[in-house]
């Protein structure tokens, strides 16, 4: 299996995937820039074909939120068969996935984490025990830590770490009781989607 950094590598720039790391002088990508293998370093970046472009953008797409092939098409068929731009609609899905939302509340430092996290039952939705990183949340859905949990190693300076940050505005934490609510839908101009999903369906639209 690839790891993280070299799927950063290959896609020239960083994806978050190790989190804060990623910010740090440690960074695979800021020590060794170019695509992994023997001969990456040798390797000379071609003008793409604008399929090519496409594809690569896809890519970034995928290995930045851990989805599959055929995930993110039913992904990108659900979003344009809903009202409104699938632009919009595609960068929600993916944004309202369950591990994201932990990702985006601070619950875990990269989405890889918070997709382990909710996969070991973690997390509660609700109430509820909910082990699936792709569930959707929607507006007024609590995400909670599930109490046999919170003792973990992997949520022992939690309270520390939330002090210093900020959830985006479509989402609500109370950082003492450790309780995360999705109190609207996101706007497209307040996601911080760093890529160009425009690409992405020219590319399923082809």
């Amino acid at each position: 299996m690839e790891s993280k950094c070299s799927k950063c590598r290959r896609a020239g720039e960083k994806l978050f995937l190790k989190g804060e790391r990623c910010a740090t002088a440690k960074c695979a990508v800021a020590r060794r820039p170019g695509p992994p293998g023997m001969h990456g370093a040798k390797r000379k970046k071609r003008g793409g074909s604008e399929y090519g472009t496409q594809l690569a953008e896809k890519q970034k797409v995928k290995r930045s939120y851990g989805i599959q092939e055929r995930q993110f098409k039913n992904y990108y068929e659900t979003a344009s068969k809903k009202k409104g731009n699938t632009l919009n609609m595609l960068a929600t899905l993916l944004e309202t996935r369950l591990d994201n939302i932990a990702f985006r509340l601070g619950f875990a430092a990269s989405r890889s984490q918070a997709r382990q996290m909710v996969g070991h039952g973690h997390l509660m939705v609700n109430g509820r025990r909910v082990d699936i990183p792709s569930y959707q949340i929607t507006k007024g859905d609590v995400i909670t830590i599930r109490p046999g949990s919170v003792s973990k190693k992997i949520f022992q300076d939690i309270k520390m770490v939330l002090k210093k940050y900020e959830p985006p505005q479509w989402l609500a934490m109370d950082k003492e009781s450790l309780k995360g609510e999705m109190v609207r839908a996101p706007e497209m101009e307040e996601l911080d989607v760093p890529f160009n999903l425009q690409l992405i369906t020219e590319f399923y639209s082809r």
